[in-house]
């Protein structure tokens, strides 16, 4: 038997990260350009109902008797597996790898999720739909983040921009006009549940003044979903400048991220914003063609450990 192979793409919150755990809404965007991949083998040699587990990226090599049951690998495996009741799966070998970097905002653990989930559901002959694949992903989230809003494991599931409430049924947004993000590393890793954590703290500690916070952000959402329905782009622009003054104000922002959307907007930048838990990970950049070969080199220059690329058809 063939190995079955499957890949997701990374994402990127476009607007409302944190205050859409709070229900208001947000935007995120595929990224196409990183992706992770879960190969499943047949081990017909093997004895029935082993399944062992490769991940070079992590250095993990296992067998999945050997892992707890909070491994999000093994939780991605079993959730499958209880779906379609089954107990002594055929014995396999699944393998994964990413180019996807962890605890950046990029959604690599549910990138790796829904790739998983597919390869595996496809390698036991009953492929899952995607609204199967969307909810089992989740349930991995839960692992990365506590609590999370839902938006990475939609996003990436179904590989398009997406305008998100927590709870409401998705809607695939489709642009006017194509844009185009640079997206700069800081080069500083923070986990994603740390800083939700923190902003839960925060909320619990003073809710009158986060929820305007959240307020805003969710009507700087809104009014960006219209901008990018209509092609607005220098709007779109003004838009991220508006969050990440919100996102500064409840103290996700850092040097690094200052530093990098300070000089995307001297090069020329319509707007600039850090993206994901904040406090580290990747800042987004909105370009056009006539500015973004000196936003990517000026967010070089300014220390970004990569800068990559990716265009909202």
């Amino acid at each position: 038997m063939p190995a079955i192979f499957s890949t997701a793409p990374g994402k990127a919150i476009l607007f409302g990260e944190h205050a859409v755990v709070y229900g208001q809404p947000a935007i995120a965007i595929p990224v196409t350009q990183l992706k992770a991949k879960a190969v499943v083998q047949a081990l017909p040699l093997a004895t029935t109902g082993t399944i062992h587990i490769e991940a070079p990226d992590i250095n993990l090599d296992s067998d999945l008797s050997q892992l707890p049951q909070t491994n999000p690998h093994a939780m991605a495996i079993q959730l499958v597996l209880d779906t379609f009741n089954i107990n002594k799966p055929p014995s396999f070998l699944l393998r994964i790898t990413s180019k996807i970097p962890v605890a950046s905002g990029l959604g690599s653990g549910a990138a790796v999720a829904v790739a998983t989930i597919r390869a595996l559901s496809n390698f036991l002959g009953q492929p899952l739909e995607d609204v199967q694949v969307c909810s089992l992903a989740f349930e991995i989230e839960k692992l990365h983040h506590g609590t999370p809003s839902g938006i990475d494991n939609t996003v990436i599931t179904y590989a398009k921009p997406v305008y998100f409430i927590k709870g409401q049924p998705i809607e695939i947004l489709s642009p006017t006009k194509s844009f185009t993000i640079l997206i700069a590393d800081t080069g500083v890793s923070k986990a994603t549940s740390e800083t939700v954590a923190q902003v839960h703290a925060a909320w619990r500690a003073n809710p009158s003044e986060y929820e305007v916070i959240f307020n805003n952000i969710g009507e700087i959402s809104k009014t960006a979903y219209s901008a990018i329905n209509a092609g607005k782009l220098k709007l779109l622009g003004q838009l991220m400048d508006q969050n990440q003054n919100q996102l500064s104000e409840m103290d996700l922002s850092s040097p690094e991220l200052d530093k990098l959307i300070q000089s995307a907007k001297e090069a020329g930048a319509l707007g600039a914003k850090l993206s994901g838990g904040g406090q580290g990970g990747n800042m987004l950049a909105l370009v056009d063609e006539s500015n973004q070969a000196s936003v990517q080199s000026a967010l070089k220059n300014a220390g970004a450990a990569s800068v990559f690329s990716t265009t909202i058809p």
